[in-house]
């Protein structure tokens, strides 16, 4: 099935690995051009280099969307390498959480700065690129808990629910110029993230998929490409008539639609 991605201009951030990298590899299997980020040079360039070897016409740069000055020299060498911009995927995150009193006035900035005004920061600066070009796609990559926040969730809950919103808010306002935005809410999928902080407490991976597997309706944690497979439906000629939508990839673990 084609897609209609071919020749299109894609950011994906936060893509050295995980959700963000399967998602670079799907768009560039579908004939995109993807840039991607994060903030380990190292983990960029072995990333761009995994791509590159499947084909993909993929570049990198060491980037922190916290930063104003990282972001912008991510869409300036985008653009000159490319040409264009056509889709961006907010991706890049962490799932900080601690009990509410726990999390001081750095923790909370910190995790907003990354999530919401890096999206926010990100998204002014490609809207002109794609206004040139007659539309895009702006995909937020948020997750379930924000939907329906759970105790100890602080910070990462409530500035996922802030990326739904900032959804909600920019879809309605760039829908008349063709300029799609939504959301997907992920819920447990597997990742670098999980695995490292899990081995460190001395839990295997394995061990944890198993156990939190338990939990979810479909009795397993979701694989990467699963997750990358809805982002990708959001950039793609399938959703040309969805703006302002969220997308549940949990397994069905979610409260709520």
């Amino acid at each position: 099935m084609d897609l209609g991605l071919a020749g299109k201009v894609a950011i994906v951030t936060g893509a050295s690995e995980g959700i963000g990298k399967e998602t670079a590899a799907v768009l560039a299997r579908e004939g995109a051009k993807v840039a991607i980020c994060s903030r380990r040079p190292e983990a960029v360039a072995a990333a761009v280099a995994e791509l590159q070897r499947a084909g993909g016409d993929v570049m990198g740069l060491a980037a922190d969307v916290s930063r104003p000055e990282d972001i912008q020299r991510l869409v300036e060498a985008t653009a000159q390498r490319f040409g264009r911009i056509d889709i961006l995927v907010n991706n890049a995150g962490t799932s900080k959480r601690g009990t509410f009193m726990e999390n001081d006035d750095a923790v909370w900035a910190a995790d907003f700065e990354l999530k919401v005004f890096g999206a926010i920061r990100l998204s002014k600066l490609v809207i002109p690129h794609m206004r040139k070009v007659g539309g895009g796609r702006i995909i937020n990559v948020t997750n379930i808990g924000a939907k329906t926040p759970a105790a100890g969730s602080t910070p990462t809950s409530i500035s996922r629910a802030a990326g739904i919103a900032l959804t909600k808010a920019m879809s309605k306002e760039f829908a008349p110029e063709n300029i799609l935005v939504n959301t997907v809410c992920i819920g447990r999928i597997k990742s670098g993230q999980h695995e490292r902080r899990f081995t460190k407490a001395g839990e295997s991976a394995e061990a944890y998929y198993e156990r939190v597997g338990k939990e979810i309706p479909m009795r397993r944690v979701g694989e990467t490409v699963e997750a990358a497979n809805a982002i990708v439906f959001f950039a793609s000629s399938m959703g040309s008539y969805i703006t302002g939508t969220s997308i549940n990839a949990d397994g069905g673990a979610a409260g709520t639609v």
